[in-house]
């Protein structure tokens, strides 16, 4: 199973602030629904939090907590009290691709058994985030794909979607 992280960062890592996005980008999410569509979401449970405790639609959701009995009882929600138990889930469910989707502990735990990264780069700095992605080290990861977006009426800021495979592994 392909270990793969999900992320729109910007240019400083940036990821969040008061447990919301930063920005919204449309494209971004319809990336994000059509990648993930079918397959588990590995995230934590402030992440989870910030989706009103609601699972993402059509994905097996596996909400990471120390205190999983607290979560909600719901379809397609499976806690898991770490993040091995969270991979043994989603292998379980027999997919050839987990992605896990945040928040910034979950993807500083993550990084380093990830096979990919794929990250939305925004184009702006945000000082006064307090959650941020960990930093891509370039001799670990290359990137395989890279589409610049141009600001638009939609999106405030340019973006870039990009796709990171882990030197040495393989793609799908």
């Amino acid at each position: 199973m392909m270990i793969s992280l999900v992320v729109a960062a910007s240019e400083n890592n940036a990821i969040g602030q008061d447990n919301s996005l930063l920005w919204k980008l449309p494209n971004d999410m319809k990336f994000f629904k059509n990648l993930t569509w079918g397959m588990p979401v590995i995230m934590g449970r402030k992440t989870f939090a910030s989706m009103a405790s609601k699972p993402l639609p059509g994905r097996i959701n596996i909400v990471i907590s120390r205190n999983p009995e607290v979560l909600p009882i719901q379809e397609n929600v499976w806690p898991a009290n770490t993040l091995e138990h969270a991979l043994e889930l989603a292998r379980s469910s027999d997919c050839l691709e987990a992605f896990v989707i945040g928040g910034g502990e979950i993807y500083k735990q993550c990084i380093a058994i990830a096979d990919r990264i794929y990250m939305t780069r925004v184009h702006a700095r945000y000082p006064d985030a307090d959650t941020f992605f960990p930093a891509i080290d370039d001799s670990l990861f290359r990137i395989e794909n890279a589409i610049d977006m141009s600001a638009d009426e939609k999106h405030a800021q340019a973006y870039r979607f990009e796709t990171w495979q882990r030197v040495g592994h393989t793609t799908l």
